[in-house]
């Protein structure tokens, strides 16, 4: 496992961290918390240091299942990164847009409740890194949740503060790294090898401002692993039923083709660690999280921290 420096401001993370939102045991089908909590052991055996999880993953539970292993294994040099912002604590039923009652929330006082509530969950004095998570672009223009980073800070209830970009908003938020830079420590990103809008802007304005970059759904949800075929479909409790729909997996297919040249070149790893190296190689990024539910998969994920770089010249464009 390769350890690096989150931005010039983060805490030293692996290179291939572990995220937490499957665990949760919502929004990604049947889940057995033994064999989750074995995933996390797994990843601390395998020198995972950075686990990012949000307190709307399972309502609280990924949270709560983080906690239990870190007690039992001590959490030493482990980073955990949680977020806040989708409200589920005053959430109604008709606010259910298929992930559950959550409603964005991103008012002052919210974000320091939900914070206070994640630490209590995680059982730490302080959050390594809080997140404001997946916010539009109404609500983080306001003070609000900024100004609640900044007394989270100073109340030294987080270390670090940190923002997580909305899927398919990487150019038009990057503004906000501008406004907002000298507080936030790291950005999460969503970003793989067929999503990469974030280098057009994003990721130039991180690295102009030494800001961390945490790379989220890096192997689309499972689809990179190469497991899923155009006949594939997803139970009613699974998000992938409308994020991996037949009409996404026909694009999604259709634009792997143009990868394969890539995969070819590398043929004794598997297409998780070829898409994971991908991530790793861009010199913004410093840290990838794809999610796990079981010891085997993240065994797969983290043999691809010590696979080194791929040349950018290996790497198809895509059209």
């Amino acid at each position: 496992m390769q350890y690096v420096k989150l931005g010039k401001r983060g805490p030293k993370v692996s290179t291939v961290g572990f995220g937490a939102w499957a665990i949760g045991g919502k929004n990604w089908g049947k889940t057995d918390d033994k064999v989750s909590q074995n995933a996390l052991h797994s990843a601390l055996d395998q020198g995972v240091t950075f686990i990012d999880t949000a307190d709307v993953y399972g309502f609280g539970h990924s949270e709560n299942l983080i906690a239990e292993v870190i007690r039992e294994r001590g959490k030493n040099d482990v980073v955990i990164a949680t977020k806040a912002g989708n409200d589920f604590y005053f959430a109604k039923q008709e606010d259910d847009q298929g992930y559950g009652p959550i409603q964005q929330n991103y008012k002052k006082d919210y974000i320091i409740y939900a914070a206070e509530q994640s630490l209590k969950r995680l059982g730490v004095d302080a959050l390594d890194i809080l997140q404001l998570h997946s916010g539009n672009l109404e609500n983080l223009e306001k003070d609000d949740p900024w100004e609640a980073l900044s007394i989270l800070k100073q109340q030294g209830k987080i270390l670090h503060a940190g923002w997580s970009v909305q899927s398919f908003k990487e150019t038009d938020h990057a503004l906000l790294l501008d406004r907002h830079h000298e507080l936030i420590d790291c950005i999460q990103v969503r970003y793989n090898l067929l999503e990469r809008e974030a280098e057009k802007l994003l990721f130039p304005k991180a690295l102009e401002y030494g800001i961390g970059v945490i790379v989220r759904i890096p192997l689309v949800f499972g689809f990179l692993t190469g497991k899923f075929s155009r006949e594939s479909r997803f139970g009613e409790d699974d998000h992938r039923r409308f994020n991996l729909s037949p009409e996404k997996l026909d694009h999604y297919l259709d634009q792997l083709e143009q990868m394969k040249p890539l995969y070819h070149k590398y043929p004794d790893q598997t297409m998780a660690q070829v898409s994971l190296r991908f991530c790793i190689s861009h010199h913004a990024c410093h840290t990838v999280i794809p999610g796990a539910k079981t010891p085997s998969q993240v065994e797969d994920n983290c043999a691809a921290s010590d696979l080194g770089s791929i040349p950018e010249k290996f790497i198809p464009n895509l059209s």
